[in-house]
């Protein structure tokens, strides 16, 4: 019986073992570059239809703000784009953090790779937050707390960008972008808590886990179609993006020369 037992034991580790290779196996870029192209297509499109969905359903379904008129319909475009320059930070981070522990290429590629659509976010945020805090506070900018944070976490973004594109070694590039990404994780939760630790013009979150939703369902739903929206749209974006590093950081391997020259 103990004998039967062990047998099955080791089995299973075995197969653990193999479906753990076979995961790995995808951290390599040749072989994440071919499914990488198979998924750009369904999530770009995923992105387009959510995208219509919820435009539609923020500029023409929800109802009207008793206070702020029509001029609160920018939040569609507004808060999807402030949570998506938040966590696509926090997911630059993270793999920039595993190519600097584990020296693994692809997680270096995919943090340079969302640094570009983090900040775009960042910037539509600051924009559509300008573009509302127009009508509701009377001017296009303060320095107020969220503000101030989001601001700077639009210079985190740059500052990586740069300070990578200044380093000619990419091996070199990536560590120095990964430190300097980690030690801007700091800034996340200033930007989320802001409006509880100061006393700010900027209004408080609507959408609360303890609590329900102080918004009407039609707003809430628009706003977390679009948040998907950006979500598909980042995904996408991102893996084109990783595709064209891969082929410029492996141009003098063998596979990526037989593909460029497939395409010649």
């Amino acid at each position: 019986m103990s004998i039967s037992n062990n047998v099955g034991s080791a089995n299973h580790e075995s197969t653990r073992e193999s479906t753990r290779i076979h995961w790995f196996k995808y951290a390599s870029p040749q072989m994440f570059f071919p499914i990488a192209g198979k998924l750009i297509p369904w999530f770009a499109t995923i992105a387009v239809i959510l995208g219509v969905v919820g435009l539609y359903v923020g500029f023409f379904v929800a109802p009207t703000d008793h206070q702020q008129g029509d001029a609160y319909r920018i939040i569609f475009l507004h808060v999807p784009a402030a949570w998506m320059s938040m966590f696509i930070y926090l997911v630059m981070a993270f793999w920039a953090a595993i190519g600097l522990a584990f020296n693994t290429r692809l997680s270096s590629m995919m943090a340079s790779a969302l640094a570009p659509t983090g900040a775009i976010f960042t910037f539509l945020a600051l924009w559509t937050g300008a573009l509302w805090g127009k009508p509701t506070w009377g001017a296009w900018w303060v320095w107020d707390a969220r503000l101030t944070s989001e601001l700077i976490l639009l210079f985190l973004y740059v500052g990586f960008m740069a300070l990578q594109a200044s380093i000619d070694e990419p091996r070199r590039a990536d560590k120095a972008g990964a430190v300097l990404a980690l030690v801007g994780v700091v800034n996340i939760p200033i930007i989320y808590f802001s409006v509880q630790w100061w006393n700010t013009l900027h209004q408080g979150s609507s959408i609360n886990m303890k609590s329900a939703p102080t918004m009407a369902m039609t707003m809430l739903l628009g706003m977390l179609i679009m948040a998907l929206a950006f979500w598909a749209y980042t995904i996408a974006i991102t893996l084109m993006r990783v595709r064209c590093i891969v082929l410029e950081r492996e141009r003098h391997t063998d596979w990526v020369k037989e593909i460029l020259g497939s395409k010649a």
